[in-house]
């Protein structure tokens, strides 16, 4: 396993100028609130220039501060209590546009996901799901909603879908009974990483089926349990987790499978249409 960002500031510390000693001192001791801060903000809090912040991220071998930063929240994320997240946001929004910054962050997100996904992986979690005997997904707390909205849309391309409900353990172990060879479970899960997903993912690879993971980074847990991935960042400040990158790769997702069905959809949607105007699910707009 690669060296955490932590450990490899505290190895480099006695080869730092005086600066940068308290560039590294300060993240040791405070990382979860350096993680969010910017590098201007960083440098006046320890009294150097934010010039020498961006040397030392160089000095660690980051590309830049933004990717020095980045290695800092992938490295805490799953640390972080509720708690520490709103002290870092309290931090880092002083005297800020909230809408601004937050929205800003969920464009990063995107583009980091438009400049990083594997290509090659993402064709082939299509091509599971396409061919799965049985699709069952799995997200709980806040992933339950993401959860949801991929079983609301896989439903009507599908017949073979169950949305695992996690309201007691016990019960999902029941709802996932038949679970085996040829079926495979989209299991989602983000930090902090609940427990109850991985022993879920567990029971259900110990049955032989196929996993799917949406989840954050290599380092996810759910990860390193699946046949297959797709990631998305999801860290945010405060209590609240992003759901914005991950929702967008299951558009995409749902629109690649839909695209691949071609006349199938077609015929679905067709027949879906004429349902809804027949028992009116939709009203009508005044030009119709």
């Amino acid at each position: 396993m690669p060296k955490s960002i932590l450990h490899i500031i505290e190895s480099s510390i006695p080869s730092f100028s005086k600066g940068q000693k308290r560039i590294g001192t300060y993240i040791l001791e405070n990382y979860d609130k350096a993680a969010f801060m910017t590098a201007s903000k960083l440098g006046k809090l320890v009294g150097v220039s934010e010039s020498t912040v961006v040397r030392f991220a160089s000095e660690l071998g980051y590309d830049g501060y933004p990717s020095m930063q980045r290695a800092l929240q992938e490295m805490i994320r799953s640390r972080l209590t509720s708690t520490q997240r709103i002290e870092a946001a309290g931090e880092e929004l002083s005297g800020q546009d909230v809408l601004a910054t937050v929205m800003q962050r969920d464009m990063d997100k995107l583009r980091m996901v438009v400049d990083e996904a594997d290509r090659t992986e993402f064709a082939a979690v299509s091509e599971r799901i396409m061919t799965a005997k049985h699709i069952y997904i799995l997200g709980v707390r806040s992933s339950s909603f993401v959860a949801g909205y991929l079983n609301f849309y896989l439903h009507l391309l599908f017949e073979n879908v169950t949305l695992v409900q996690s309201n007691a353990a016990g019960e999902i172990f029941e709802q996932l009974f038949r679970i085996g060879p040829g079926d495979v479970m989209i299991a989602i899960s983000f930090p902090r990483y609940s427990l109850v997903t991985m022993n879920t993912v567990k029971f259900a690879k110990d049955r032989g089926a196929t996993i799917i993971a949406i989840t954050d980074n290599e380092l996810s847990p759910l990860y390193q349990m699946a046949d297959g991935s797709l990631l998305a960042p999801s860290e945010m400040i405060s209590f609240v987790d992003s759901m914005v990158a991950p929702l967008s790769m299951l558009n995409a997702l749902l629109v690649d499978i839909g695209y691949r069905m071609g006349t199938d959809i077609s015929s679905t949607f067709a027949e879906l249409e004429d349902i809804w105007d027949e028992y009116g699910v939709f009203g009508k707009s005044d030009d119709e």
